[in-house]
């Protein structure tokens, strides 16, 4: 009956932790938003040329302003609107003698309804912000407390690199950092120490030239635009858009200077993984299963053996085959009904004891509980067939001989 527990306990528990790792990877997805395109720099590998100083570098690759005009122009019927950004990445800020690392996003006002982010104090950007090109910022909580304190941030003023910023609200960045990366964030790092700048602030304040070093020498990156997200009017216009959309870029780009996302297309494919998936994880743990089958054939088979007196008797008395095969059917059933019992709740158990230490998402499916559990009562079914048919197929007057 142990391997029947195990085996029910390890099929929900291993189905319950794909699901919840199924479900994590489809959010983050879903984040990214099913009608919109995420277009990415990308520093093409050859992208380098040398400057007057030989240590260092220039290049000058990724997005500009005049392709989001392009897009625009070019897709009006099939685009909502756009959000570009200008990532700083490792930007020091002061206040007060506080010093903290952390990224800058130059930004536009929409970009509070297109990320996933909650606004708690004051006001994000706004086009009045935009059109002045005026140096406010909104910082996350994390770096308002590290820059502040519990003190209030509204209406503070921090350096930002070389230039002062006006803070005017404070957000919270909502899901985990896989999640934010997922819904957007440039980068391998998404921080929770960030500050949101007016896109047009950060390129006449902060620049678009950065100096990035490397062994031997720095390279001047010339980017002025990380990323553009573009939000189309449906879902459906979305990848018979993409070619097209392609196409424009490669006008004006190489095609190694750019990336393209496309949400719709991740979220269909992960699907099919994570059905795949399950499938996978619940073919392995019901091995677990067959082999508590075969241990309960086993059991039953020790107690053929050692009821066989008890057989002859009933048999000698006048009942058929058909009623120990019965007998033995029902009670083989039995241990695998209890043995499924005893296995749900165990494997209801375990997924919320590894979410509570691994703080991974875990989904107990009742479709999942059912299948373990009719699984379990089938397998004692099946593997109880042998057993009973030998016991109502011995001989009544061997049966009675034996001691």
């Amino acid at each position: 009956m142990l391997g029947i527990i195990f085996g029910v306990c390890s099929v929900i528990a291993m189905l319950a932790i794909g699901e919840g790792a199924s479900h994590e990877a489809l959010q983050k997805i879903k984040q990214l938003g099913s009608a919109n395109v995420i277009i990415r720099s990308v520093k093409p590998p050859q992208g380098s040329t040398a400057g007057d100083n030989k240590r260092i570098y220039t290049a000058n690759y990724g997005l500009k302003l005049a392709d989001v005009e392009i897009i625009r122009e070019t897709f009006k019927d099939h685009v909502r609107r756009t959000l570009a950004k200008r990532v700083y990445r490792d930007t020091k800020v002061w206040h007060d003698g506080a010093m903290v690392i952390c990224r800058v996003v130059a930004t536009e006002p929409h970009h509070e309804e297109m990320s996933p982010v909650e606004l708690l104090r004051g006001r994000f950007l706004n086009e009045r912000d935009m059109d002045r090109a005026d140096n406010v910022c909104v910082v996350t909580d994390t770096l308002a407390h590290q820059l502040f304190s519990y003190k209030d941030p509204l209406g503070e003023r921090i350096k930002v690199g070389k230039q002062v910023f006006r803070v005017v609200g404070v957000l919270r960045e909502t899901g985990t950092v896989e999640d934010r990366q997922s819904a957007g964030d440039t980068g391998k790092e998404a921080l929770d120490s960030n500050i949101y700048v007016p896109l047009t602030a950060g390129h006449a304040r902060l620049g678009i030239k950065t100096l990035v070093r490397f062994a031997g020498g720095y390279t001047r990156e010339r980017v002025e635009l990380s990323e553009l997200v573009v939000e189309f009017r449906n879902e459906e216009e979305v990848e018979a858009t993409v070619p097209a959309l392609r196409r424009a870029l490669d006008l004006v780009h190489s095609p190694d200077e750019f990336e393209i996302i496309v949400p719709r297309e991740l979220l269909r494919h992960a699907e099919e993984t994570a059905r795949i998936f399950k499938i996978v994880l619940g073919s392995i743990a019901s091995i677990s299963l067959l082999v508590g089958g075969i241990g309960i054939m086993n059991i039953m088979l020790a107690t053929v053996t050692e009821r066989t007196r008890e057989i002859g008797i009933r048999r000698a008395l006048g009942a058929r085959k058909q009623q120990v095969v019965a007998q033995f059917l029902i009670e083989t059933v039995v241990l695998a009904v209890i043995g499924g019992l005893i296995g749900v709740a165990i494997g209801v158990l375990v997924p919320q004891v590894v979410e509570h230490y691994t703080q991974k998402t875990t989904i107990v499916t009742l479709q999942a509980v059912l299948a373990a559990f009719g699984i379990s009562v089938l397998v004692g079914i099946v593997f109880g067939v042998y057993p009973a048919r030998r016991a109502a197929d011995l001989d009544p007057i061997e049966a009675l001989r034996h001691t």
